[in-house]
C-alpha cells in the first residue's frame, strides 16, 4: 500500500472515530470530510475491511439512508447496533439528525 493510500485510509478512520454515538454520516460525507468528495466508494471499501474496534463503522451509511454492508453480522446487526445507540428508522431508512 502506498503512503498516500495509507494516509487516506487513516484519515477516513479518524473521521469515523469521531462520529458521536447515536449519529451517522454517509460514505460521501466521510469522503468530503477527508478532502476527497468523490471517494465515497473508497470509504465504503475501507469500512468493509475494517475490524478495528475503535472505528465504529456501523455509523457510516449510504446517502439514501439505507445501511449498506457491515462486516460484523450484516445489515441486521448494523441496524441493531444503531437502534441501541438511539438512531431512529422509518421504512428501513435511517432518520437523520443534525450531525
Amino acid at each position: 500500500m502506498s503512503s498516500k493510500t495509507a494516509a487516506f485510509k487513516e484519515r477516513v478512520k479518524e473521521v469515523v472515530r469521531h462520529i458521536p454515538r447515536g449519529s451517522v454520516l454517509t460514505y460521501q460525507e466521510v469522503a468530503k470530510r477527508v478532502g476527497s468528495p468523490g471517494a465515497s466508494r473508497a470509504v465504503g471499501n475501507i469500512m468493509k475491511s475494517n475490524y478495528a474496534l475503535d472505528v465504529p463503522c456501523h455509523r457510516v451509511i449510504r446517502s439514501d439512508g439505507t445501511l449498506g454492508d457491515y462486516n460484523r453480522g450484516g445489515a441486521t446487526a448494523k441496524a441493531a447496533r444503531l437502534k441501541k445507540e438511539g438512531v431512529r428508522f422509518l421504512n428501513g431508512r435511517v432518520v437523520r439528525q443534525n450531525t
